[in-house]
């Protein structure tokens, strides 16, 4: 995957993110964009987006109690789950507007 497709979708996901509501504040840790409730506390991280060499990442602190009837999530520990984008598209295929609601509500 070439660097604009993955600053692309990065930048969609940001957009997406602070659009879908005003109570996130993305800042930038840990190599890529956090999404926080709160830019003064470090436990309202809810999620994240991070480009990898072939996709990107959005990951949700608490995915793994989040509804997933079409089995988007990936991931195994006991908390956090991911998503993998390889376009711009997957953003609406893979529901991700769902699931950033779903991590408001947690």
């Amino acid at each position: 995957m070439d660097d604009k497709t993955k600053s692309d979708i990065v930048d969609a996901v940001i957009d997406l993110a602070t659009a879908h509501s005003s109570n996130l504040f993305p800042t930038a840790k840990y190599g890529g964009t956090v999404f926080l409730t709160d830019p003064d506390t470090q436990g309202s991280f809810i999620a994240g987006v991070f480009a990898y060499a072939d996709h990107v990442t959005v990951e949700f602190s608490n995915g793994a109690n989040f509804d997933d009837p079409s089995g988007v999530l990936d991931g195994k520990g006991k908390a956090r789950r991911h998503i993998k984008l390889r376009s711009v598209d997957d953003i609406t295929d893979k529901n991700v507007a769902g699931f950033l609601d779903q991590a408001l509500s947690t």
